[in-house]
């Protein structure tokens, strides 16, 4: 993204209950500051316009309810190890606001030696990398949640196959 400042001040939105719940290589205690220290290192590379890396850790209500703000500290630390992001600067908030419990997180994507993070495949690469810190921490994954809407689709499904199959045996339709 390219709007850190209007990014973190979301994520520090009182109006949602936000908390800081990890931070890294930051000593800025408000939006302002934070920033400051973020574009500090950015200046170190003009070529790159979108500098600031924004994730959301969102785990499943349930799991979301048990959770507490050192878990989900936790959490974004593994997280952020996953990612090979361990070295820049980092800024996460809980909101709590609605029934599903979520972290914003931001990364500065130019690191202290004044390179850009590869963003190639970045979703797919942090799909793959909440899943495993998921299973790590013994949290319901995005593909166990499928899975079971899934099975739970099943019979539905089946149903219409069993239609479609008589209509198309016992009418024969020349068109749709």
């Amino acid at each position: 993204i390219t709007h850190t400042k209007a990014s973190i001040a979301y994520g520090w939105n009182q109006e949602k209950d936000a908390e800081v719940v990890f931070s890294q290589h930051i000593a800025g205690d408000n939006t302002q500051q934070i920033t400051d220290e973020f574009k500090l290192i950015q200046e170190q590379n003009v070529r790159c316009q979108k500098n600031t890396l924004s994730f959301i850790l969102s785990p499943i209500q349930e799991d979301g309810k048990k959770l507490s703000k050192k878990d989900l500290g936790e959490l974004t630390q593994k997280f952020i190890k996953a990612m090979n992001l361990k070295d820049r600067q980092a800024v996460a908030f809980v909101h709590r606001d609605k029934a599903h419990t979520h972290v914003h997180l931001y990364v500065n994507r130019i690191g202290f030696d004044g390179k850009a993070y590869n963003d190639s495949f970045i979703g797919k690469r942090s799909q793959l990398a909440a899943e495993n810190v998921a299973k790590e921490m013994g949290l319901t994954t995005v593909k166990e949640v499928q899975h079971a809407k899934n099975l739970e689709q099943e019979p539905i499904r089946l149903e219409i196959k069993s239609i479609h199959q008589k209509v198309m045996e016992n009418k024969r339709p020349k068109n749709l």
